[in-house]
């Protein structure tokens, strides 16, 4: 989950990824079409299409998919359409969880958002009942194989970051303000710096431990969720230990 601070949700995601993979590419186009559309199809003026383009060569999607993806997108073709939106969710046990979205048909996507929740258990929330549980924070995830630590935190603290976490065994997780983000996310893309994942996150200020029953049901719920072409992020206070994920 994204609360968990392990990055097992990115492990899990690796697995969910190799089944799913034209799932993913869907999301990969909703975003190239809205980076596009928003900030204009050359990428090396809009960060947040470069970096979309970036990580959809990186889970190998064929080029002429990118291509055809940004043309609609800078065209405005297709993806005037798409609108972007969070919806929060009270999940079982209480946990909280903000689902973002990009969608084409809000009422599709709500309807098939209230029917996982009725079948996995949950419930819609008003706006601003779940989101001040969370705070909005530029998140980076490098490999611990490609830099040392030492020289990571020398190029974050000096692109403005305002802290690099060390308690995972594979992965360093920069964090920033959100006007920060896209910076020190190019200070490490121009050092050749490997990226994991990166995005601006809603990050918990509380976990909620779970176990047991109650953390198969959220599991179930967040694969409901995140199978969803409409999905794009899927965001909670949950903390759930390795061995209750079943990659």
């Amino acid at each position: 989950m994204s609360g968990h601070s392990k990055w097992s949700q990115i492990k899990r995601k690796k697995a969910v990824t190799d089944r799913n993979r034209g799932r993913l590419f869907t999301r990969f186009i909703r975003e190239i079409q809205i980076a596009a559309r928003t900030g204009g199809g050359d990428p090396d003026g809009n960060p947040r299409l470069r970096f979309a383009i970036e990580q959809a060569r990186k889970n190998s999607m064929p080029a002429d998919n990118i291509k055809r993806a940004v043309a609609r997108g800078a065209g405005g073709e297709g993806a005037e359409a798409l609108v972007e939106g969070s919806y929060e969710i009270y999940g079982p046990a209480g946990v909280a969880i903000i689902v973002e979205t990009a969608t084409d048909n809000k009422n599709r996507t709500v309807g098939e958002i209230r029917h996982a929740l009725s079948k996995f258990g949950g419930n819609l929330g008003e706006s601003g009942s779940v989101s001040w549980m969370f705070t909005k924070t530029g998140t980076i995830v490098v490999p611990r194989n490609v830099i040392t630590e030492e020289r990571l935190l020398d190029l974050v603290l000096e692109s403005g970051a305002d802290d690099l976490r060390t308690d995972d065994p594979e992965f360093f997780e920069v964090r920033t303000a959100p006007n920060d983000f896209e910076k020190v996310r190019d200070t490490l893309v121009n050092a050749n710096i490997a990226i994991e994942d990166a995005k601006i996150a809603m990050i918990p200020a509380n976990l909620v431990a779970l176990s047991g029953d109650d953390a198969a049901k959220l599991m179930k719920l967040i694969e409901a969720l995140e199978e969803n072409d409409d999905v794009q992020n899927v965001f909670s206070n949950a903390d759930i230990d390795d061995a209750e994920i079943d990659p």
